[in-house]
């Protein structure tokens, strides 16, 4: 990455370190971008040029969040199950307690700007269905290793489906005030579960001989 391109990622992550403290504080719907753009030290134009919606400040890892299973299916090894990539990529990251996951202190606050925001809600159903999208489409690509595939639609919707449910579950008890360690520990054999019951589905056993 080239000087100029560290800069422009620097500036945009600096833009999206002081937007984040101002929605938390004030709500999303009550700070304007001219007010992160005085926070940032840059013009609103800047704060545009980085982030063409307002609620891109908010959810700044949008395109990562939406790339990122059709990434774990485009990736896996030849043959592998693409279940199984989203399966193992979310029970590594319950395991090593991401981020991502909202298990840090800091994220029921984070949870509940969206919560009281209809404009970051209709944004976080848009990420989910960009991202069920960009995994249809990299199922197209790289269908799953099995004589009679399901459609890739119908297969996507299926994995994300339960790769949403899982996280929705774990934000709905921590919400609920059930510590961190306790809903992932909860949470992590039920989506063991499920994404067994859409693997079996794909590849089903084979029938005993007569």
């Amino acid at each position: 990455m080239g000087l100029r391109e560290i800069k422009k990622q620097q500036t945009r992550t600096a833009i999206a370190d002081a937007a984040l403290p101002l929605f938390l504080e004030h709500g999303f719907d009550r700070v304007t971008v001219a007010e992160v753009a005085r926070r940032a030290g840059v013009s609103t134009n800047t704060v545009f040029n980085y982030f063409p919606a307002k609620e891109d400040l908010f959810f700044d890892r949008r395109q990562e969040a939406e790339e990122h299973l059709a990434a774990l299916v485009r990736d896996r090894a030849p043959g592998g199950c693409p279940v199984e990539a989203v399966r193992e990529d979310l029970l590594s990251a319950l395991r090593q307690d991401h981020p991502m996951l909202g298990l840090q202190p800091g994220a029921p606050a984070f949870w509940q700007v969206v919560l009281d925001s209809p404009a970051l809600l209709a944004r976080e159903r848009e990420i989910g269905e960009r991202a069920e999208d960009a995994l249809a489409a990299a199922l197209t690509r790289h269908p799953a290793d099995t004589p009679a595939p399901p459609p890739p639609a119908l297969l996507a919707g299926a994995v994300a489906g339960t790769h949403r449910a899982v996280l929705r579950e774990l934000r709905r008890r921590i919400m609920a005030g059930e510590p961190p360690a306790s809903a992932r520990d909860a949470v992590l054999p039920e989506a063991v579960r499920a994404f067994d019951l859409l693997c079996h589905g794909l590849h089903p056993a084979p029938a005993p001989a007569p």
